[in-house]
């Protein structure tokens, strides 16, 4: 499988295997966000996920995958530094704000900041056309997030430090996937950098959230909690697995924007699981990011 991913880099095919490895990332992290944001405490949600998803990457680690080259080591020491403040900054925002709220705001920042990002590392250009794709997609993420604002119903004694908690994360999200881009290309087997990543950063959280658990009054059921972590597990495979693969294949900036079709999916999550509505309005802006998506891929 890796011989294959790294025959066709830079090629046609990678090209549209990278399409559909980052539409695929978006739909995979909304449900990712709402496992988190779901009944349970965020931290809660994430201990469980992260201890899950560094448990299974373990063997696959130490024993399956070739062992990092020497210079990957720092690279994992950032990554995993990087990704810790993110965790922070999106349990925090999970916590302060509505689901449909904050999201589009993490997404809608995290692309912008990811474009510029690939652009200084990688020396990614966009055409006028992608950059015009770009503002249709954030004009519908903010719009989305604007829309909310306008009638959230709770949290709204929390809502302008769940904002700036939003954006932050946003910067995180940005900054994590320029550098897991970076991370990824750096090793000869894009596996071994997926498999230690997974391993290594499922080592942060889990005692925190152990500590938090602890002190809790009223204790959630772990069979529950513990079923979400390990659903949570897969789907956090999947989604960052093919985000990291999509961006070793083709430009990172790209990927980023059709990643970020993710809010659309969230609407929906947020609607039919969730149970917040989604009216007329909110399904025009979605359909804004979605158009803004696909002018950035055609006009590449």
């Amino acid at each position: 499988m890796s011989d294959w991913i790294t025959s066709i880099e830079g090629t046609a095919t990678g090209h549209n295997v990278a399409l559909g490895l980052a539409l695929l990332a978006a739909f995979l992290h909304a449900i990712f966000g709402a496992l988190q944001k779901g009944e349970h405490d965020p931290w809660l949600s994430r201990g469980a996920i992260d201890f899950h998803y560094g448990l299974i990457a373990a063997p696959f680690a130490l024993f399956v995958v070739p062992w990092p080259e020497p210079h990957m080591w720092p690279i994992f020491a950032g990554a995993f530094v990087i990704h810790v403040g993110y965790k922070v900054m999106q349990a925090q925002t999970y916590v302060l704000g509505a689901y449909t709220v904050v999201y589009p705001v993490v997404r809608g920042t995290g692309p912008l900041f990811a474009v510029i990002g690939a652009g200084i590392v990688f020396g990614e250009t966009f055409t006028g056309g992608q950059w015009l794709g770009v503002a249709v997609l954030l004009s519908g993420i903010f719009g989305l997030a604007l829309y909310n604002l306008m009638f959230l119903e709770t949290n709204r004694d929390t809502l302008v430090p769940a904002l700036f908690m939003a954006v932050g994360t946003g910067f995180f999200v940005a900054l994590y996937t320029t550098y897991d881009a970076y991370g990824i290309r750096a090793t000869a087997n894009p596996f071994t950098f997926l498999a230690w990543f997974f391993f290594i950063d499922g080592l942060a959280i889990p005692p925190y959230a152990y500590y938090r658990y602890c002190k809790m009054e009223n204790k959630p059921a772990l069979k529950p909690l513990m079923r979400r972590g390990l659903i949570g597990a897969f789907v956090a495979y999947f989604s960052f697995g093919s985000i990291m693969l999509a961006t070793r294949l083709d430009n990172v900036g790209e990927a980023a924007v059709l990643r970020e079709t993710s809010t659309v999916f969230a609407a929906l999550i947020g609607w039919l699981v969730l149970g917040e509505k989604v009216g007329p309005r909110r399904l025009v802006l979605m359909a804004l990011i979605a158009i803004g998506a696909v002018m950035v891929e055609f006009n590449g």
